[in-house]
């Protein structure tokens, strides 16, 4: 008997640890491995992220988050999440030429990305509910620029912390102060 009740409350422990932590993946945080280097010199090959996915629904998204949202068969052969930065807000005007990304017709300051565009974009405008977004490692990313907009019922969370390798743990959006100055 105190077998079947010893037996009976680790299931009880197992079946809510689990729960938890299907609710908590589901809702709050997740985790992701980033498999290419679309996203470098920000996110390297194989850093691990924790994704916020509860609190920016509370928050706009803004130009400058990077997010991680479900792919299309139109974006990549196989459905698979994906890790880009958000340029472009519902109803902007977005232009890629001379090397540089334009919001509304202003050259936007990038210091994070790897080289600047060598391909010309647009101009197109972003639709409503829909967000445009690119690699930081802009020439050797498949993006907005290659397979259009993103849907934001697509967009699963905001990247937030990358806890591995130790030597780079921390906060991952750096968005700089002024995206419109050109430096």
């Amino acid at each position: 008997m105190k077998f079947l009740k010893s037996l009976f409350e680790w299931i009880v422990i197992i079946v809510v640890a689990f729960v938890l932590s299907l609710v908590i993946r589901n809702f709050v945080i997740d985790t992701r491995i980033v498999p290419t280097g679309s996203m470098l010199p920000t996110i390297q090959l194989d850093d691990r992220l924790i994704v916020d996915r509860l609190f920016y629904k509370f928050d706009m998204i803004n130009r400058g988050d990077i997010v991680v949202f479900k792919s299309t068969k139109d974006m990549v052969s196989e459905e698979e999440d994906l890790v880009k930065r958000v340029i472009g807000l519902p109803g902007e005007e977005i232009q890629i030429k001379n090397g540089k990304v334009f919001v509304n017709g202003k050259a936007l300051y990038e210091p994070y990305i790897a080289e600047a565009p060598a391909y010309e974009y647009g101009p197109v405008t972003v639709p409503p509910n829909s967000y445009f977004m690119l690699g930081d490692n802009r020439n050797d990313s498949k993006d907005s620029h290659i397979w259009g907009f993103v849907d934001s019922d697509l967009i699963l969370g905001r990247v937030w912390i990358r806890y591995w390798p130790l030597d780079r743990f921390g906060k991952v959006n750096q968005i700089p102060p002024d995206y419109f100055s050109e430096k």
